[in-house]
């Protein structure tokens, strides 16, 4: 099959819950937020770009990024971060490439997911056959990030609007899933959504396209 859904959403939409849910069903998953870790390892020219642009004040003691220190810093400053997004984004981009292309050519029936929050900031679209988009209301997304990442509600606020609005990657997307219940409602619109791209893929091949 060979086949590759673009999985994404807004931060704290859930969608770690949905790429275990995938993964799970049998999906292999390419997790962008990995790939993103690995290329700023200390020795890398990411690492030594990001130092140069912001500071040693990046750096932890040990050598690593100090993220939650980048992030006080870009996150309050628009310019800062499309500076950040300009030295990662290629990198982050080019790996991706790299592993959907094996992917695909290795002759997998396997499905694989690409998990990745700013599919779209990155124009990563075009690199998957669908985009399914994990959503949720603002005010639940909110309370969410504030807890998972013990933030202040102006500091949540700022990472919510540094991405495209949740709403404009619902309205692009080829499937929804809504967030905003229980875990088990989420479960089961995963699962159907999967068995429905299976029946699809089945169509396709009796069909021949």
């Amino acid at each position: 099959m060979g086949r590759v859904i673009g999985l994404t959403g807004g931060i704290a939409s859930g969608k770690s819950l949905v790429s275990a849910y995938l993964r799970e069903l049998g999906a292999q998953i390419i997790d962008a937020d990995e790939i993103a870790r690995r290329v700023v390892q200390p020795g890398g020219p990411v690492l030594r770009e990001i130092v140069a642009e912001f500071g040693d004040a990046v750096l932890n003691a040990d050598g690593t990024l100090n993220r939650k220190e980048l992030g006080r810093i870009v996150f309050s400053d628009p310019a800062k971060l499309d500076r950040l997004n300009r030295i990662i984004h290629p990198q982050i981009l080019a790996e991706i490439k790299m592993l959907l292309n094996k992917h695909r050519k290795s002759g997998s029936e396997r499905i694989a997911v690409l998990d990745a929050p700013l599919l779209y900031e990155v124009g990563g679209e075009g690199l998957v056959d669908e985009v399914w988009v994990v959503d949720v209301d603002y005010p639940t997304q909110l309370k969410r990030l504030m807890r998972r990442d013990n933030l202040s509600e102006e500091d949540a606020r700022r990472r919510i609007a540094a991405q495209i609005p949740l709403e404009e990657k619902v309205r692009r997307a080829d499937r929804v899933i809504d967030n905003r219940s229980t875990p088990e409602d989420t479960r089961r619109q995963v699962r159907r959504l999967w068995e429905e791209l299976h029946r699809r893929h089945r169509v396709e091949s009796t069909s021949g396209k």
